[in-house]
């Protein structure tokens, strides 16, 4: 029997690719790793794209969240990101070739060395499991979308008609992006554009939050923005409409009618009508005038530069160097203005055309009650959102959080609350969400649990003395881990369809909780081989992006080996839960004075701290968890000097 395009017989697999009959074992699909590259939906009408150009050539690395091919959709060309590493084993659509959305376009390899064996096992030997594409993507079905057209326009519109049976108007749509691998849903953070706001492929148009991070979401079509279906603050689905565009300002009460009578998408009602909303105005160009271009022409952008797609085509129209364009998008991202501005020589912004001023509905609210231009405060929210706190500091009103005076003691009894309770239910954000997803997902490893006391003494020492030059204790542990593990690659390794997946690379993920709940583990990269200053300048850059919601994918999604440390909490002995995909974990306690015999045979006092390993048995056993303790064990306790090495 045929399927899929391949011929099975008895345990061997015959696949068929450009003309050539492979023959595939199935021992050989078991140890093959192969990912898959999507075509993504670049568009709510995309149904296929054409690969303009691969930034990346069979066999070169690719990094989680690095571009690495260039579509073209029914709208525009866009830049696609990988949302996983590995390395490019086999491009199966070459340039100048099209594929429906969701077909398969090349395949990763985990490894160089497992590149040829990709190539010869291809889709054979694809991960499984998921349950999502693994480019983030979320393709269109064009049949449904042919009955979803069919079933609001096949009734004629009359003074009778029913909600969404009137005839639709030619409008396209903004939908709520897959921005990770793992996100279902997103939640809209903030808006960029206004209901009325003429925007153009490429644009930025509002900022979401998804299981991992907040990020900057761009436009792929040109419109003018009729409804806005999901105000901020609201959750939809990945796919789900988010807003509707009009293609002129003559069509945008007619589209918004449209979309009034389909209801809301997460809903499946109309919303009712909002009560006019005062917004604060300020005279605007269609685009907000970057920042200049040095006049110096000094590089401001060296290596891969973040452009969108209508930026670097702009560019190459009016022959501008993108080397020497500042970008005003998130992280630097280039965009269109930005290549226009620099191409015409701008050298300020003009006054009375100021630019555009994102701030969050309530300080839009105190500014107005305040009397408070908006334009004068430097946001300090995300993206340079202006928030409620800058408005109320710009308003001498900012009440910084005071301290208790020191006074007696009072009885917890008659201590007042903090803060009042909610007296209802609190949604979860979309991290949160993620986090309940992944211990769900938990449940079903068989785990077990090793126990081991490591004294503190030579540790603390240590750390005392190089304290002042910026190193943390996060990143000493880190380190004594990363070399351990050098002795024992199995605690670095995974089990996967009835395989062990072994790591060249150390990748210790360390537990951060963030303010407003949730939990992310940032990832200290080939921490065996990083000294440990730059190994801390590392770790508390990632706390700080990762509070921000910044972390790029990579950076917190190639963790190898994990550590949650509550030492910080004063906390005795506690187990962590192995994260999916996960061999092992260590939980680490607070370091103790315990009494004991010292090295001389007399009765000390000296430090201890307990530390809990958590493991997958189905490839690690517990001889292996206990020889892998006894090793941190000692490099901490007689040669913690290893360590600055």
């Amino acid at each position: 029997t045929i399927c899929g395009g391949g011929r099975r017989r008895a345990n061997v697999a015959v696949r068929r690719k450009r003309g050539v009959v492979r023959m595939v074992d199935e021992s050989e699909k078991l140890k093959t790793r192969t990912k898959e590259i999507f075509m993504p939906a670049l568009s709510s009408t995309m149904t296929s794209g054409r690969i303009v150009q691969w930034m990346k050539g069979e066999g070169d690395p690719v990094e989680a969240g690095e571009v690495i091919m260039v579509v073209e959709s029914d709208k525009a060309d866009m830049d696609v990101e990988s949302f996983e590493t590995g390395f490019l084993a086999d491009i199966l659509v070459q340039e100048g070739e099209e594929a429906p959305v969701g077909s398969t376009v090349a395949l990763l390899a985990d490894t160089k060395e497992d590149i040829q064996a990709v190539k010869d096992c291809g889709l054979e030997c694809i991960v499984s499991g998921s349950g999502s594409r693994h480019d983030g993507t979320t393709a269109v079905s064009p049949r449904v979308a042919e009955e979803a057209v069919d079933s609001t326009s096949s009734t004629p519109a009359s003074d009778g008609a029913k909600p969404g049976s009137q005839q639709k108007p030619d409008y396209s749509e903004i939908f709520m992006p897959a921005l990770s691998s793992t996100m279902t849903e997103g939640k809209v953070v903030d808006w960029l554009v206004s209901e009325g706001d003429k925007i153009t492929a490429g644009q930025m148009v509002m900022v979401v939050e998804s299981d991992k991070a907040d990020m900057e979401v761009e436009s792929f079509e040109d419109g003018v923005v009729a409804y806005i279906a999901s105000p901020v603050g609201s959750s939809g689905a990945v796919g789900s409409t988010v807003a509707y565009l009009a293609k002129t300002e003559a069509e945008v009460a007619k589209v918004r009618e449209y979309a009034l009578s389909l209801g809301s998408p997460s809903s499946g009602t109309a919303p009712p009508p909002s009560a006019p909303v005062e917004e604060i105005t300020i005279p605007t160009p269609k685009a907000s005038p970057p920042a200049p271009a040095p006049s110096t022409g000094s590089v401001i952008n060296e290596g891969r530069i973040r452009a969108s797609p209508r930026a670097r085509k702009v560019a190459e129209e009016l022959g501008v160097d993108l080397r020497f364009v500042r970008g005003t998008g998130s992280e630097g991202a280039i965009h269109e203005e930005d290549v226009r501005a620099s191409a015409a020589g701008a050298t300020s912004i003009s006054s009375t055309t100021p630019a555009k001023i994102f701030a969050t509905p309530d300080a839009k609210k105190i500014a107005k009650k305040e009397n408070i231009a908006l334009e004068k405060i430097i946001g300090t929210g995300n993206f340079g959102r202006i928030t409620a706190n800058d408005v109320l500091k710009a308003a001498g009103k900012f009440q910084e959080p005071s301290r208790a005076p020191s006074s007696p003691p009072v009885a917890p009894a008659s201590a007042a609350p903090r803060s009042a309770l909610p007296e209802a239910a609190v949604p979860m954000n979309q991290m949160q969400k993620a986090v309940v997803k992944n211990m769900n997902a938990s449940l079903g490893v068989p785990v077990f649990r090793v126990s081991y006391s490591i004294k503190t003494t030579a540790l603390d020492e240590l750390y005392g003395k190089i304290k002042p030059k910026g190193v943390t204790v996060s990143a000493l542990l880190a380190k004594a881990v990363a070399i351990t593990l050098q002795q024992h690659p199995i605690m670095n390794a995974k089990y996967e369809n009835e395989s062990i997946l072994y790591s060249k690379s150390i990748n210790i993920g360390m537990a951060v909780a963030l303010a407003d709940g949730g939990l992310i583990t940032p990832v200290l990269q080939n921490a065996n081989e990083t000294d440990i200053y730059s190994l801390s300048r590392s770790w508390k850059d990632l706390v700080k992006r990762a509070s921000e919601k910044k972390l790029k994918p990579d950076e917190y999604s190639t963790g190898n080996f994990f550590i949650s440390n509550l030492g910080m909490f004063g906390v005795d002995s506690f187990d962590a839960i192995l994260p999916p995909g996960a061999g092992s974990i260590l939980a680490v306690s607070s370091s103790k004075p315990v009494v004991g015999l010292g090295k001389n045979g007399m009765i000390a006092v000296e430090k201890e701290m307990n530390v809990n390993i958590t493991c997958d048995h189905r490839h690690i056993y517990g001889a292996q968890a206990a020889e892998f303790l006894r090793d941190l064990a000692k490099l901490i306790e007689e040669n913690v000097e290893s360590l600055l090495m």
